[in-house]
């Protein structure tokens, strides 16, 4: 079958990539927040959990992933290892962006992580 795929089909499948090439590094990856709605983003921005009036999630094209290393029990992944989830994601399509650069000015996965390194979502 030859049929264009549409953007969110797109994002869900490289959702699915990231996660399995996770696993594959050892680590276990549970859901966070996917679909926002707009009352819901309402509420972040005056609580000022988000500074924009629009998310990708209301798009369905963020979702927030919790990655935990399998090998320390119950503990994140390290900030390098965030890092490492980061370049990969952003590395599987031009378009995908990941919220542990949010804040930071330079594409530079040596500085500080962002406010928000368990969001990965896809620009439209």
């Amino acid at each position: 079958m030859n049929r264009r795929y549409s953007i969110r089909e797109q994002f869900t499948k490289d959702i699915c990539e990231l996660t399995i090439w996770c696993y594959c590094k050892g680590y276990a990856v549970t859901d966070g927040e996917a679909y926002r709605t707009k009352e819901q983003q309402a509420i972040y921005v005056s609580s000022g959990r988000s500074k924009v009036k629009v998310s990708q999630h209301q798009k369905r094209l963020a979702r927030d992933l919790h990655i935990w290393d399998e090998f320390k029990g119950a503990k994140y992944i390290t900030d390098s290892q965030w890092r490492e989830v980061g370049r990969k994601w952003e590395s599987m399509n031009s378009k995908n962006r990941w919220g542990g650069r949010f804040g930071v000015r330079k594409i530079n996965y040596n500085k500080k992580i962002g406010w928000d390194k368990y969001h990965f979502e896809r620009r439209s």
